[in-house]
């Protein structure tokens, strides 16, 4: 199997909403402001940890002032934060697949390298990918290309393939012009039929055969 995949993280290959909404309301609670619900937490993943905690501090209308501080707060608890995040169903089984079958496996994430590293690590899932890039391992993040252009130079040639499961990946793989497999039970915010995708797929069970069946 000549290919190069590159998966993006939260809301693709693990859950990792519970626990990010146990660090945003243990922020919030200190704040004296009420807690947010888990379907918010879940929208408002995907642009990094400052967009999260812009994005849950103006739902609560805590000014911008306190943004250095509460990001602070938030990426200093971030890395421990492991607990209630699980993979995906079929997530390990299809990794050692493609794997076995000679795929090169990759994570292009915008959560902080560091958590990543300890998220996947705490989940048993580090030795299958040979280049793990964070949101902030270059100056940008997705959905500019860049990082995703990184983590395929470092696997090396064969077909690109992007798997991702929301708006901004569907935007880095248009961008960066690669196959882009759509995984739908993640954290996307639009409609399935308004994201860009070669395929999509509710089940991690059956992305092996749909990279095998690529033209």
């Amino acid at each position: 199997m000549d290919v190069s995949i590159v998966f993006d993280l939260d809301g693709t290959l693990i859950d990792s909403a519970p626990d990010i909404q146990g660090i945003a309301n243990g922020l919030l609670a200190r704040e004296g402001a009420e807690p947010i619900s888990l379907a918010e937490t879940r929208a408002f993943i995907g642009d990094g940890a400052a967009v999260f905690v812009a994005r849950m501090r103006a739902a609560r209308g805590i000014d911008e002032a306190s943004q250095d501080r509460l990001l602070a707060d938030f990426t200093g608890t971030y890395e421990t934060a492991v607990t209630l995040t699980h993979p995906y169903p079929g997530v390990p089984q299809a990794l050692a697949d493609l794997r076995n079958a000679g795929a090169r496996l990759g994570v292009c994430t915008n959560k902080p390298l560091r958590p990543t590293r300890a998220v996947l690590a705490h989940l048993g899932l580090s030795d299958f990918f040979e280049i793990v890039l964070g949101g902030d391992s270059l100056p940008v993040r997705k959905p500019d290309p860049a990082p995703l252009f990184a983590a395929f130079d470092a696997l090396g040639g064969g077909r690109r393939v992007y798997v991702g499961d929301s708006d901004v990946d569907a935007e880095t793989a248009s961008r960066a012009a690669v196959t882009f497999f759509l995984f739908t039970e993640g954290y996307r915010k639009s409609a399935v039929e308004d994201l860009p995708h070669t395929a999509k797929f509710d089940a991690f069970a059956d992305l092996p055969n749909l990279i095998r069946s690529m033209k």
